[in-house]
């Protein structure tokens, strides 16, 4: 169950030669969809819980959450909100309780990233971990550093970390990072003690090989 995933297929053999020019325009074009009432609730409700008294960690498209639960208890300092745009996903019976200081939230992270850019909070740490790669050549704008969002990742600061079962995806991040800060992170080779998400664990057992990228972000008040 665990051994069978499949690697990533596509015809794109390396970063995408469309990558820089698209992050550069959607740098100068502010992103100007508004924010969806159900994303604003969610936020809201995250907001107090927290209460901003704690240096707060973002597990941006959680899943089912272990990472979340994972994270909460190797910062038990820290506040982690867990976010997912599943209902779904985030309902999943969890491997132990939840604790104080981390809460899960159904929210889009398109919304949820501005939000906290909107507010002028700074994450301590920020984790994308295994996202969906859209791994066509056409899909570019689908991944995450082609997205119009992009641009607003660096400014919420903190130590921000990405990993995936495709270099790709991985160069394409530490590129876009470039374009937007000046200095484009390093990519490195992968192999957690222990698997973060469930994804992890099933790329691990079927012998895939994993990928990240760890930087810290400047951070830039609206």
């Amino acid at each position: 169950m665990f051994g069978n995933s499949r690697e990533i297929r596509t015809a794109q053999t390396g970063p995408h030669d469309k990558l820089i020019a698209l992050v550069a325009r959607h740098r100068e074009q502010a992103y100007q969809k508004p924010i969806a009432p159900w994303n604003l609730d969610a936020f809201d409700q995250a907001m107090a819980k927290w209460g901003g008294s704690t240096p707060l960690i973002l597990d941006a498209g959680c899943g089912v959450g272990w990472s979340s639960l994972a994270l909460a208890e190797q910062f038990p300092d820290h506040f982690v909100m867990g976010v997912d745009q599943s209902e779904e996903r985030l309902g999943r019976g969890k491997p132990q309780r939840v604790p104080g200081n981390l809460v899960f939230a159904r929210a889009d992270l398109v919304d949820f990233w501005r939000l906290l850019w909107q507010h002028r909070i700074r994450l301590a740490r920020h984790y994308v971990l295994y996202p969906n790669p859209w791994p066509k050549i056409g899909q570019l704008a689908r991944r995450w550093h082609g997205h119009a969002v992009f641009p607003v990742i660096p400014k919420l600061g903190g130590v921000f970390e990405c990993r995936s079962n495709w270099r790709t995806y991985i160069e394409e991040l530490a590129i876009g990072f470039g374009v937007l800060t000046g200095t484009p992170p390093s990519v490195e080779d992968w192999l957690p003690t222990q698997a973060l998400t469930p994804f992890e664990r099933k790329y691990m057992a079927s012998g895939q090989a994993l990928y990240r990228l760890c930087l810290t972000l400047p951070g830039e008040a609206p």
